[in-house]
């Protein structure tokens, strides 16, 4: 089945830029439409709104990415569950935070300041090969290690953590393991459960086609219990839904990650819009739209002008995520191929002097053909 038609028209340009902002699907527009004229005319707010919508978003991130429903709290980015591991987490004084070297600036906003503030020390993983791996930071254990914070798909190259074993170092070592899964989520097939991190956040712009300003934090349940309590957003005290006669000296939160949640959780233009995303990416399927990207980008490979261009990505499959980056030959040339491609309407990611080409269902091989065809020129 061809999803393009689920798409608004790009007006002439190819859009392979889904790695930097995934386009509204046109029923989620729809939805977000329809959340404002609810404002508009508020006495159309269907009084369950409040709860069900996010619980509804909950659900079906349950479902795509594999967890507890009750395990998700609705935010607006990666960068809110990363807050909330980093504000909320039991740190002791020399305790260690690693990240990779060039991470996404999201993962050292968020840890640095616990190093100025004396509470944690930032230690930065080199890659001993090209791509750092699972054994470059498992290496880099001590016993003051108490967290290790990487993306699951890298931003700058799209090469794809092995996660099974760094996170089965961790749990020996008693180590928490904070993944970040915006350059994959919804993109490839994964189940939470089994990549066996405490964490994971995402932002929910990209691959899960939602409005900006959205994302979810996942926490283990058993994890959870690694985060001292915190204020939260009051519709997750435990009995919420009756506010209006909620005893109010005895107020915790209730079971589960919602206590995370972002206020205003039920911001009903985006999870509106974030729920018809889902529900479409659940009808097309997680496994369809990865093997999708697949043949999408195993086409670029093969075609890709090797006189003049390099990859940039691991070669092997299995070691990327659902996109790939490539460059001129001559690296000061990159910058170049990049201005040919705006100039030609082809629509893609300039990172680290480095082409990040990400297709998604709406992109088709006429789309990889035409991004080929300037490259070549």
């Amino acid at each position: 089945m061809d999803h393009r038609s689920e798409f608004a028209e790009f007006d002439g340009v190819t859009y392979l830029n889904c790695a930097e902002q995934g386009p509204l699907p046109l029923v989620s527009a729809r939805a977000a439409q329809a959340s404002l004229e609810w404002k508009k005319l508020p006495q159309r707010i269907p009084d369950d709104a409040y709860f069900v919508l996010p619980d509804r978003v909950r659900n079906l991130l349950a479902k795509l990415l594999g967890g507890e429903t009750e395990e998700f709290a609705i935010t607006s980015g990666a960068s809110s569950g990363m807050a909330a591991v980093a504000t909320n987490f039991d740190w002791k004084p020399g305790d260690e935070v690693l990240i990779g070297q060039g991470e996404f600036p999201a993962h050292f906003a968020t840890f640095m300041p616990l190093e100025h503030a004396g509470r944690a020390r930032v230690k930065v993983i080199a890659p001993h090969g090209r791509f750092l791996t699972a054994a470059d930071y498992i290496e880099e254990f001590t016993s003051r290690t108490r967290m290790v914070s990487v993306s699951l798909v890298r931003f700058d190259n799209g090469a794809r953590m092995d996660a099974g074993p760094l996170a089965e170092a961790c749990r020996k070592a008693g180590v928490a393991l904070l993944l970040d899964l915006s350059q994959c989520a919804c993109a490839i097939p994964m189940n939470l459960q089994d990549l066996g991190a405490d964490f994971a956040v995402s932002s929910g712009y990209k691959w899960l086609l939602g409005p900006y300003g959205t994302g979810f934090f996942w926490a283990r349940r058993e994890a959870m219990k690694k985060l001292r309590p915190a204020p939260f957003y009051w519709m997750a005290i435990e009995g919420a839904r009756n506010f209006h006669s909620l005893p109010l000296d005895n107020v915790k939160p209730a079971d589960g990650g919602r206590r995370w949640d972002a206020p205003e959780t039920a911001s009903f233009t985006n999870l509106s819009a974030m729920q018809a995303s889902l529900e479409l990416i659940e009808k097309i399927g997680v496994q369809k739209i990865a093997e999708h990207n697949r043949r999408l980008v195993a086409q670029l490979i093969e075609r890709l002008p090797r006189d003049t261009c390099v990859l940039t990505s691991p070669s092997a499959e299995e070691g990327r995520g659902p996109y790939v980056c490539i460059a001129a030959r001559r690296p000061e040339r990159t910058s170049e191929l990049f201005a040919r491609l705006q100039a030609a309407n082809v629509v893609v990611s300039l990172r680290e002097n480095a082409l990040r080409i990400s297709p998604h269902i709406y992109n088709t091989e006429q789309d990889v053909a035409r991004l080929i065809a300037v490259l070549s020129s």
